[in-house]
């Protein structure tokens, strides 16, 4: 069946906004840290049963080194790293600058996937590309930008979108033909570890077991996880499986695009004609990968 890997990158937009929607829930009663930690192990636990289901065991003990170095790699680099520049971003710069800056991801995955992977892409699917990031810039840029943010938190952002590009191209570099399931389980399973050592070095484990106590947070963590970090990620692996990083990238970076609608329906967020305007201009530059 043919694109394969864009179709997959799509859901997985869908799967990011939604759990972006209940990770944001989650946060603001239990915060961020403890939303990282809980999330990568619910996850864990939930592909270790599908694995249980699949392959007759909880682990992939049939991953190669290599496969282990590289998606073990990719894990610190992105699920770890990454997320943890981009939350902290968000308290220095907002959500909206730095989302702003995320949406260079795609152009980041795309060069280095040409310089790491050697992925040529065509004219029409770099046009493609500069037309969607147009859109979702148009999107999620309006007056209350700050312009005058501290450049610390600028960079932050901007390692934020690193992370993620370059979670994407080690991923790529390690899977081949593996299983994305048991992939997707490697790569929590060691931005989980790290996560915990930080916290332990922080001091936050009692944080995170008052968090355990909030029903509506875990409740909330738990969708999260189930869209995200286990369904998302997975597509995600099998996205670049079938398709150019780059081309998998843009699609992924719909979230901004997607999460319109639901985040005026839950957070009373109000729609504005730029944010039509750049959903439009985004949808035209997907539309081209599929002609």
């Amino acid at each position: 069946m043919p694109y394969l890997g864009e179709i997959a990158a799509l859901v997985v937009a869908i799967c990011w906004t939604l759990s972006a929607l209940f990770f944001e829930k989650a946060g603001r009663k239990i915060g961020s840290l403890s939303v990282n930690i809980i999330r990568l192990v619910w996850a864990f636990l939930l592909l270790g049963v599908t694995l249980l289901f699949t392959k007759h065991t909880f682990f992939p003990l049939d991953a190669t080194a290599y496969q282990w170095f590289w998606l073990g790699l990719s894990g610190i680099v992105g699920l770890f790293l990454g997320d943890l520049f981009l939350f902290k971003s968000y308290l220095l710069i907002g959500s909206r600058t730095a989302t702003l800056i995320m949406s260079t991801v795609p152009v980041i995955t795309a060069t280095v996937g040409w310089f790491f992977l050697e992925e040529i892409l065509s004219l029409k699917s770099i046009l493609a590309i500069v037309i969607s990031i147009t859109g979702i810039v148009i999107a999620i840029s309006d007056r209350r930008l700050k312009i005058n943010v501290p450049v610390k938190g600028l960079l932050y952002a901007f390692g934020g979108a690193l992370g993620q590009a370059f979670g994407l191209i080690l991923s790529k570099k390690g899977i081949g033909d593996y299983d994305p399931i048991s992939a997707t389980q490697i790569r929590i399973l060691f931005g989980m570890v790290c996560f915990i050592i930080m916290i332990t070095l922080l001091r936050r484990w009692p944080k995170v077991k008052e968090a355990l106590r909030d029903k509506s947070g875990i409740r909330a963590v738990s969708i999260g996880s189930f869209f995200g970090p286990f369904l998302g990620i997975t597509l995600s692996l099998y996205a670049i499986q079938n398709t150019q990083t780059g081309i998998a990238s843009t699609f992924m970076a719909l979230v901004p695009v997607f999460i319109i609608v639901p985040s005026a329906i839950m957070f009373k967020e109000k729609i504005t004609p730029h944010h039509v305007i750049g959903a439009i201009v985004s949808i035209i530059g997907v539309s081209l990968f599929f002609f």
